[in-house]
């Protein structure tokens, strides 16, 4: 009995990889770069919009997250995500009839014939709906889950810290599309303090002696990619009053749907 407590009390304690304790077998299945979760990440998100592939992030977090977080993040995203399913489809249907989407709401011609004229109040509340209170349960618990995967993303081991050829592959198409939910979703203060978020939380860890493993790196990177394509969009259309009009705040950050009915429709 006293030798068994004896080995016990010998044997090293697990080091700790990431925020937790890791099993020694987990810890080369976690460090890796998960290829497969990144690709069919990016690949869902083109072909079947945003959100979708939401759960694969849960599954694959380094961090375990609490239940009440995934279940709070998991309604207030359908409950999102089925607004703005019936605004879209208003929205695309209006197109269909000569909607302006650089325009406002109550600036549409269409809009100026509708009889009777109080049914222009309706389409503006819808309108908030889709825009403001559907986008913003859509992309908030997207991005906080996001952000809860990134925190396990922090090892003490250098090689892990480097991203191999598959990932920068896939750096491009990612952050293209975070520059679209960004752009078109108009959503950029939700972006930029995740972003924020993330750059706080490598300096605390940085003090640990943590450093990010390649999965961390390639959000991170992909989040900087996306800010300098926004920059580039906003640099471009700067000068535009019409634009400008549509989106008169201090954040002008057109959408690519309204700069298509602008400038590309019409040549149609």
């Amino acid at each position: 009995m006293q030798s068994a407590v004896r080995r016990r009390q010998l044997q090293p304690p697990a080091s700790p990889a990431r925020f937790g304790v890791i099993q020694p077998n987990d810890e080369s299945r976690n460090n890796r770069f998960h290829l497969d979760l990144w690709f069919y990440f990016t690949l869902q998100n083109w072909l079947l919009d945003f959100g979708r592939p939401i759960v694969m992030l849960i599954e694959r977090s380094p961090k375990t997250l609490p239940n009440s977080v995934i279940y709070i993040s998991i309604m207030t995203f359908v409950m999102g995500a089925s607004i703005h399913l019936v605004g879209d489809s208003v929205n695309h249907r209006l197109i269909f009839s000569g909607y302006q989407l650089h325009l406002s709401v109550r600036d549409n011609p269409i809009m100026q014939n509708l009889q009777p004229p109080t049914l222009v109040d309706s389409f503006e509340l819808l309108y908030y709906y889709d825009e403001y209170l559907g986008h913003s349960m859509w992309y908030i618990p997207f991005f906080l889950i996001l952000f809860i995967y990134f925190s396990g993303c922090f090892t003490t081991v250098k090689r892990e810290s480097e991203m191999p050829l598959s990932a920068w592959s896939l750096l491009l198409p990612s952050s293209l599309y975070y520059w679209y939910l960004v752009t078109e979703g108009q959503i950029f203060i939700i972006f930029i303090f995740t972003f924020f978020a993330m750059l706080a939380l490598i300096l605390h860890q940085k003090r640990k002696g943590l450093r990010l493993d390649s999965n961390g790196l390639f959000l991170l990177l992909s989040f900087s990619v996306t800010l300098f394509l926004i920059a580039v969009w906003i640099v471009w259309l700067w000068n535009d009053k019409i634009l400008r009009k549509k989106y008169p705040g201090v954040i002008y950050i057109p959408e690519p749907w309204a700069f298509y009915t602008l400038h590309i429709n019409s040549l149609h």
